[in-house]
């Protein structure tokens, strides 16, 4: 496997970068110590140093030759408000926080790929190291875009990675077109009217209109939304009353839903409105409706996805290079980027992902295994797109 001589050498270096990140997490626009760690790496390197876009995003800015040409490269920086279960040393230090999706190991990678080419400067143009903060929920990406993120910081294409436990070290998946879905949520309050729980005759239940509402809603992926569209819509909470005794006057139930197109996106949401009026009709209760789109489809564009492959050939051989991966409901922020320019997001492989290492689980911990073959291809794409 062809890594990067140079990068492989800074592999016990990056690992303790990593494994730093990992002990001292912080969530979604707080991760002060973390965009701290970024700056001071990249400025050390001496790379140009840009804070402030997203409160804690930092952006290093490297040129090399006197080509105009310029591509951006993300990492994100938050963790996620998860009590971690690991025992190792390098586990979270804050209660009730923890990198569990890996995203100590994106920034490390990122900041390999920094180091090396700081030094190297083998390619022609500029190069975008972008450090966005809170992608888990929050949209940090999408902050960082209505910030001025490609007027401050000009690119011509963006490119991404995350991790992918169950794809074996040392393998990429890769391809164009939806490879992650959109993310929305909606609250719905339903309004009946209290009673005794032995009198039910004498109120209006919204716990039993709440139930017919949850079971009406997977009409709209089973029914409304045609089958080669993919659809989902995820009751995740139901909450009602405080006693065994009394029927409550209202329930809340809240979820997601998840689409790879804006129009069953649209098909998903009035589905949902039409669906609540209906069952107010049907029960007697009121009820209200919160939709709110959250992240878009996460689309790479054909012509930079066939870049960011023959970048990671050259770092791991085509054999590794998985292209007919189906694309995953999970969604992600990267999304308003590449809303805003072309460019890929890839997965690299991160281990089988046994003993519960996997993403968003307590036992999840990024494989070091991965940093020289991550920040390799971030530096092979660097070389190759922006050529001597």
């Amino acid at each position: 496997m062809p890594i990067i001589d140079r990068i492989k050498r800074l592999q016990e270096e990056m690992t303790g970068w990593r494994r730093d990140i990992h002990t001292h997490p912080e969530t979604a626009f707080e991760e002060r110590r973390t965009s701290n760690v970024a700056a001071e790496k990249l400025a050390a390197f001496g790379i140009e140093v840009h804070r402030g876009l997203a409160k804690t995003g930092v952006v290093g800015t490297l040129k090399a030759g006197r080509g105009n040409r310029a591509i951006g490269l993300r990492a994100d920086l938050d963790a996620l408000p998860i009590q971690e279960q690991n025992t190792f040393a390098h586990r979270s230090r804050h209660d009730g926080k923890m990198h569990a999706c890996g995203h100590d190991g994106h920034t490390t990678m990122l900041l390999g790929a920094a180091k090396y080419l700081a030094e190297t400067r083998r390619f022609d143009g500029t190069v975008h190291f972008i450090f966005q903060p809170a992608e888990e929920n929050e949209g940090g990406g999408r902050v960082m875009v209505e910030e001025g993120l490609f007027e401050k910081f000009p690119c011509e294409a963006v490119y991404g990675m995350h991790n992918w436990p169950g794809m074996a070290v040392g393998q990429f998946g890769v391809m164009p077109g939806p490879v992650m879905a959109s993310f929305d949520i909606f609250d719905i309050t339903v309004t009946g009217r209290g009673a005794h729980g032995a009198m039910p005759h004498n109120g209006i239940d919204p716990v039993v209109a709440g139930a017919a509402l949850v079971q009406a809603l997977q009409t709209i992926p089973s029914r409304n939304v045609n089958p080669v569209d993919a659809a989902v819509v995820s009751v995740t909470q139901f909450h009602a009353g405080d006693t065994w005794n009394v029927i409550p006057d209202d329930a809340q139930l809240r979820g997601t839903t998840r689409a790879f197109r804006p129009e069953v996106q649209d098909q998903i949401e009035a589905g949902i409105r039409r669906i609540a009026a209906g069952i107010d009709a049907a029960y007697g209760t009121s009820s209200t409706v919160r939709y709110e789109r959250r992240y878009p489809p996460t689309i790479n564009s054909p012509r930079e996805t066939a870049i960011a492959a023959a970048a990671i050939a050259k770092v791991v051989g085509k054999e590794n290079v998985l292209t007919d991966l189906q694309p995953t409901m999970g969604a992600e922020d990267f999304a308003f980027m590449l809303q805003a320019k072309p460019g890929c997001y890839v997965w690299i492989g991160n281990g089988p992902g046994k003993g519960g290492c996997m993403l968003h689980n307590p036992r999840y911990d990024f494989n070091d295994e991965c940093l020289p073959i991550g920040a390799s291809y971030w530096a092979a794409l660097v070389e190759h797109v922006l050529a001597k």
